[in-house]
């Protein structure tokens, strides 16, 4: 398994959030996490990344322990995982490219590798003709997908997606979610919070709902 939680409960700010957490993913895996907004959904996919610690419970993810993980070792974490977010979070003074070299730079890649790997996941989500453009120059769902190649760059075996397609019209949506399943078909397992119900069939995975303070199998 790539992420195991065992009774896991997490609390934000002291307050429980969320009890009684058993939830595993598996490699190609394509889970949904679903529920109502201030469920639980988005603090469970902090949990995984270690933005929220975990004081109950079993928890792993890849090879590291959510019990005992120490701040030093959240970074070598998120360099294991692909992370989308809802608002984007592209540094908006720079390019396509730059954003996505910042981010290789920031991981230790050698120069002479940096071009090569950009232009690929680029060419993953169908953009290369716009490395050269800034955000605002932009779609959102071109922003959506520059988020998807910046969470590929490092070869994670998981990507944590968070409403990815949240503020997006439906068939932009749906774009989004034909990459990611591209992405899937590839071997990342991919752990999507939404609260877009209309897509599920569509897009079938393997749904858990966050529901009166606790995750459940649909």
């Amino acid at each position: 398994m790539l992420i195991e939680l065992k009774n896991v409960a997490l609390s934000h700010d002291d307050t429980p959030v969320i009890s009684q957490v058993n939830f595993q993913v598996g490699e190609n895996d394509f889970i949904y996490i679903v529920g109502k907004v201030g469920s639980g959904k988005s603090t469970l996919l902090k949990a995984l990344y270690g933005e929220v610690p975990v004081r109950e419970g079993e928890a792993h993810i890849l090879d590291f322990d959510l019990r005992h993980l120490k701040h030093k070792h959240i970074p070598a974490l998120r360099r294991k995982l692909g992370i989308v977010f809802q608002d984007f979070q592209l540094l908006h003074h720079q390019t396509v490219q730059q954003n996505l070299d910042f981010v290789l730079r920031a991981t230790g890649w050698k120069k002479k590798l940096r071009p090569a790997r950009i232009l690929e996941v680029l060419q993953l989500v169908q953009l290369t003709d716009k490395a050269h453009c800034f955000p605002h120059e932009l779609s959102g769902g071109e922003q959506q997908r520059v988020c998807i190649a910046r969470a590929l760059l490092n070869h994670p075996k998981i990507i944590l997606a968070d409403e990815p397609i949240g503020n997006l019209d439906t068939e932009t949506s749906r774009h989004i979610m034909q990459t990611l399943l591209a992405i899937r078909e590839q071997g990342t397992a991919i752990v999507m919070v939404t609260h877009n119900l209309n897509l599920l069939e569509e897009f079938p995975g393997i749904v858990y709902r966050c529901e009166d303070g606790e995750l459940r199998a649909v």
